[in-house]
């Protein structure tokens, strides 16, 4: 431990947010960095930056972890505790949602329905996947005639690097960390710098519930020259698996080249959605609605491109426009509040010179298109959900991923050209269709450029499907078995009978 670390605690004061590391809350060596309210603009916490010998203890200590009791244990004993795991965040659900929302502001009614349980549910959705989970046998003749068996074990990589978005971060943080432990990995794990707190709490509740030291370690800091670039680099992480934007992911990429590491990488979108004149109108509205401005704009899967057949084009962006008005901001902490702040200052201001160069460009504004005035919260990061028209496919408020609250609405004429439209992007994470002809939905959805296609509907997820990103937007897939299948590597044994 290094001379200016100071002892650790036993509980963790998110007020003065440390590292974990090895089991035990520590101020290491780093700088600290402030964490603001982005309601308001207050300082809510101030969080301890891993220096690179921060790091290195923190993949030493899971190294350890690996080699050690966590790496004896039975696949039932892991079980066993990554059910105590998701009791132990239910059983502190208001201390969890509370840090969530400080961090990212968003409305209590989303965290406390999405992001909380959710987090928790991962750890049991991935203890019953590593409990059924099968390999590979296979006889094989030899040439004098008594064969050969051949069996594949299922065994874990090592130390993984978790890096982690800002939009969901206990929910995106357990979507990898379940898996890596559920398979006898072991993890070190950095929060976004925007939102450090639910990560540093499940700590604690690893140390309630007896997960053995080292096996979750948490380090805080930035990107390039700091703690993203430390683990990413560093040559005791076995794999990487990130949650981000492409820029981002292009790095780690380069940083996993050395010592050919594997990555997971679920990059940026700019995901569009197709709706046909042979939609159910209402219901069309309400996915649309959800898919464009729900947690503010900022959900990898959101929707930023909308193209409408253009006999119904009128009804369908009159329509949309009405439900972003009909967003109510203020503080997060009451139920009347359906729309939360955007992230971050710097991100406000990123939205909103989106919304200029639309304005500039000739966009007709629909709704929104500005910051509104919040009684009460007048220093908040707010942005207005935002829907427009009338701008060209080469516009970079179409190419560009803004990750706001925001849509541009374009009319097709034919199914050619709707698909067409739809794929002329970098991009290909996700898409939805919106239509009540059968047969057309299954031939769009095959054509369509991306790893997830929704039907009627958005946001459905069976956590047992593949999860990720075409294009620019990601290698590797995530959920059920196809996480199993990253954070594990089979092994062949060839038995000569």
């Amino acid at each position: 431990m290094n001379e200016s670390a100071r002892p650790a605690t036993k509980t963790v004061d998110l007020t003065r947010v440390p590292n974990f590391i090895g089991g035990a809350f520590v101020e290491g060596g780093g700088t600290t960095f402030e964490n603001r309210f982005p309601a308001t603009d207050e300082v809510v916490s101030v969080v301890t930056e891993a220096s690179s010998d921060d790091v290195d203890r923190a993949v030493s200590a899971a190294r350890k972890a690996l080699k050690g009791p966590w790496g004896r244990m039975s696949i039932p004993e892991r079980v066993a505790l990554l059910r105590k795991l998701a009791d132990g965040i239910n059983a502190r659900f208001d201390e969890f949602l509370k840090a969530e929302i400080r961090d990212t502001g968003k409305p209590v009614s989303l965290a406390s329905h999405i992001d909380i349980p959710r987090g928790a549910a991962n750890f049991n959705v991935f203890a019953d996947q590593i409990l059924t989970v099968s390999t590979e046998t296979f006889e094989m003749p030899t040439p004098d005639g008594a064969g050969a068996l051949n069996y594949a074990l299922r065994l874990p990589r090592g130390v993984i690097g978790v890096i982690c978005p800002w939009n969901l971060p206990l929910l995106l943080m357990t979507w990898k960390v379940a898996p890596a432990l559920a398979c006898g990995n072991t993890v070190v794990v950095k929060p976004s710098e925007e939102t450090p707190s639910t990560a540093t709490l499940l700590g604690e509740v690893m140390n309630e519930v007896g997960i053995p030291e080292g096996v979750y370690n948490v380090v805080h800091g930035f990107g390039p020259g700091s703690t993203g670039e430390f683990l990413t680099r560093h040559p005791d992480v076995d794999a990487i698996t990130f949650t981000g934007e492409t820029v981002t992911g292009e790095a780690i990429m380069g940083a996993a080249a050395k010592g050919v590491r594997p990555v997971s990488l679920e990059l940026g979108g700019k995901n569009p959605a197709i709706v046909f004149d042979t939609a159910d109108l209402d219901k069309t509205i309400e996915g649309l609605g959800r898919s464009c401005f729900a947690n503010t704009g900022q959900v990898c899967l959101g929707t930023e491109r909308v193209y409408v057949q253009r006999g119904i084009f009128d009804r369908v962006a009159e329509a949309l426009a009405e439900k972003a008005r009909a967003y109510a901001f203020g503080d997060p902490f009451s139920k009347a509040t359906s729309m939360g702040p955007t992230i971050s200052r710097v991100h406000q201001k990123k939205v909103l010179s989106y919304y200029e160069k639309a304005r500039a460009e000739g966009a007709t504004v629909l709704a929104g298109g500005g910051a509104p005035e919040v009684d009460g919260f007048e220093k908040g990061y707010w942005v207005q959900p935002t829907v427009w028209t009338g701008l060209p496919e080469s516009s970079a408020v179409i190419t560009d991923e803004i990750f706001g609250p925001c849509a541009h609405l374009t009319p097709f004429d034919s199914e050619e050209e709707g698909v067409a439209l739809a794929n002329d992007s970098p991009y290909g994470l996700a898409t939805s269709i919106w239509t009540q002809d059968l047969s057309q939905a299954h031939r769009v959805a095959k054509q369509i450029e991306v790893g997830i296609t929704w039907v009627n509907c958005w946001f459905l997820r069976d956590l047992r499907t593949p999860f990720g990103g075409s294009k620019s937007s990601g290698v590797g897939r995530e959920g059920g078995v196809h996480s199993l299948e990253f954070y594990t590597e089979l092994r062949n044994v060839c038995v000569k009978l």
